[in-house]
C-alpha cells in the first residue's frame, strides 16, 4: 500500500426518487438488459480501477440505528460503498465520474470522504 490517502465513497440512492420510478417503470426485459449492461459496467470500472481499491465493498442492507434509546430501524439513502487510495479528495473524485451507479443504473450520486487517521493518545 502506497502512502497516499484512503477515501470512502458512499453510492446515495432513493427507493422512491424519480430515477427509481423510471427504472421500475421500464419493462422487465428492458430493465434485465440494462441490469447487464451496468454489472458489466461497473465489473469494467473495477478492473479499470483495481490498482487504487483498498476495499471493493458492496451495496448496503436495512440499517439499523443505536442509539441510548436502543435500537430501531431507519432508513437513509445510503445504498453501497468502496474503499480506494488517491493523492487528493478531487483525485478520488474522478475515479468515480460517470460511474455506473449514476450513469446506468438508477442511483442519485456517489459522496466521496477522507478516511482520516485516528489521534494519538
Amino acid at each position: 500500500m502506497s502512502t497516499e490517502h484512503k477515501f470512502l465513497a458512499v453510492y446515495l440512492g432513493s427507493m422512491t426518487g424519480e430515477k427509481m420510478k423510471a427504472w421500475h417503470a421500464m419493462p422487465e426485459a428492458q430493465r434485465k438488459a440494462k441490469e447487464q449492461e451496468g454489472m458489466a459496467a461497473w465489473h469494467g470500472w473495477v478492473e479499470k480501477h483495481k490498482d487504487v481499491i483498498v476495499e471493493i465493498g458492496g451495496p448496503l442492507g436495512k440499517t439499523r440505528k443505536i442509539d441510548t434509546s436502543g435500537v430501531t430501524e431507519v432508513s437513509n439513502a445510503l445504498t453501497g460503498f468502496t474503499v480506494v487510495r488517491a493523492a487528493s479528495q478531487e483525485a478520488a473524485a474522478k475515479l468515480f465520474e460517470n460511474h455506473p451507479h449514476f450513469a446506468i443504473f438508477p442511483g442519485e450520486a456517489v459522496e466521496v470522504m477522507p478516511v482520516l487517521a485516528i489521534p494519538q493518545m
